[in-house]
């Protein structure tokens, strides 16, 4: 039996609706949502929220990268506060719930926290990030990494928005914001004064909705290793013409590959660890393909992901033996160009086992998971910070227009967020 809320958390599931009803009113795209990073949809996400947290009597803050800060202070405003929060922007055409159902959440919390009239021990703050959908900009977690003064100063101008050709600094200063002040490396947010972070979001995968359970516990935010421009070079040729022991056959050097790299991901899932694998694109060049030639050059990239630093940096090694070792004995090469690489974030143990106990003594099912897809959540992590996420059932994946979160299991999501809050508050 799933638990039932109490009249006030009714009134704050009441007002959350409200809210979510709002964005999706303001933002709006058809078929879905778009809240374009440093652009009308996600300045007006923020608009939204900081007079929320305003009706509530919350302290409303911004850095000088954007990211909303509403905080409740607390009974010792010395003390290491709670921030609980996620992002307000979206990809084009995207569904309601990724990212804002966090904010929302931790909204709510405060909400809660206020018509009970608890003042916390430590002042707790719900913070909005920016940019975290690198579709805008090709850099991750632009926001969270800039409250933290890990942004660097090239970027402002080196980043350049997909759809408009500005640069990041650019939309900053219209947004409203001082990039220059990231220039001279400010720092808004340091590790000793935070004592933990908390973030809740639907999980953009179908592991909860697979397994009828409304809540997950996340273990950590996977890694990455991220090839963009692969190339296998080999060489044309008459389809009709050349025996198959005499071609330099790209494609069939490329199928191998990607052959190996799945029994690699056979054997990492067999040893138990955590590894997903996604070859985005792979394609022969239009210039040259055509029916009857012997392809001689293939590009393909790859996403490769997991929780487990060693073994990401292992499958590095090994992709690149293996690359070598099919293109020697195809006549070709198979060259995986340069990798950016993103460190795993993992959860603070201690806060998972508190997520699990409050959520069995409040009859809440949970699942422990991995999170394949980024979150901001990770740059506190990695900062040192004890960090939890909460998943949250979601119906139709993520970064589409049928993402089809529950009321009921944000709710419940919700409930736990507020609890562990409870605890860590006082």
């Amino acid at each position: 039996m799933m638990p039932t809320l109490t009249s006030l958390a009714v009134l704050e599931m009441e007002q959350a609706e409200q809210l979510f009803a709002s964005l999706r009113h303001h933002t709006t795209d058809v078929p879905g949502i778009t809240r374009d990073t440093y652009g009308a949809g996600e300045n007006v996400a923020h608009d939204l929220m900081a007079a929320t947290a305003r009706d509530l009597g919350l302290e409303v803050t911004a850095d000088a990268a954007g990211n909303l800060y509403m905080t409740l202070p607390g009974r010792d405003p010395s003390a290491p506060q709670i921030i609980m929060g996620s992002h307000l922007d979206s990809v084009p055409h995207g569904g309601n719930y990724d990212g804002a159902a966090g904010v929302v959440a931790g909204l709510m919390v405060l909400a809660r926290l206020k018509r009970l009239g608890r003042i916390p021990q430590r002042s707790v703050t719900v913070m909005g990030c920016r940019a975290e959908e690198l579709c805008w900009f090709p850099a991750p977690y632009i926001g969270s990494r800039a409250a933290f003064g890990l942004l660097p100063p090239a970027l402002l101008d080196g980043l350049k928005r997909a759809d408009t050709g500005l640069s990041l600094a650019e939309h900053m200063a219209t947004s409203g914001f001082q990039p220059e002040r990231l220039r001279q490396g400010e720092v808004y947010l340091r590790p000793e004064h935070i004592h933990c972070y908390l973030e809740l979001h639907i999980e953009q995968g179908p592991a909860l909705v697979d397994a009828g359970i409304p809540v997950g516990i996340v273990t950590g935010i996977r890694g990455s290793l991220r090839y963009r421009h692969c190339r296998i070079q080999g060489r044309y040729a008459h389809a009709g013409a050349v025996p198959r022991h005499l071609r330099q056959d790209a494609v069939l050097a490329g199928v191998e590959f990607v052959q190996a790299l799945e029994q690699h991901w056979l054997q990492r899932e067999a040893d138990g660890i955590d590894f997903v694998a996604t070859v985005g694109e792979f394609s022969t060049n239009p210039e040259h393909h055509t029916l009857t030639k012997v392809p001689g050059e293939v590009q393909f990239t790859m996403d490769i992901r997991s929780e487990d630093h060693p073994a990401l940096l292992a499958t590095d090694v090994y992709l690149r033996e293996i690359a070598a070792d099919i293109g020697q004995r195809r006549g070709g090469t198979i060259d995986l160009g340069e990798c950016t690489h993103a460190l795993p974030g993992l959860m603070d143990v201690n806060l998972r086992q508190r997520l699990k106990t409050l959520a069995q003594q409040q009859g809440i099912p949970t699942l422990a998971m991995a999170s394949g897809a980024g979150h901001d959540c990770a740059v506190f992590a990695n900062q040192g910070i004890p960090t939890a996420m909460v998943f949250v059932r979601n119906e139709n994946g993520s970064h589409n227009a049928d993402e089809a979160m529950d009321i009921a299991d944000f709710a419940l999501g919700w409930q736990l967020l507020a609890a562990l809050v409870d605890e860590l508050s006082e």
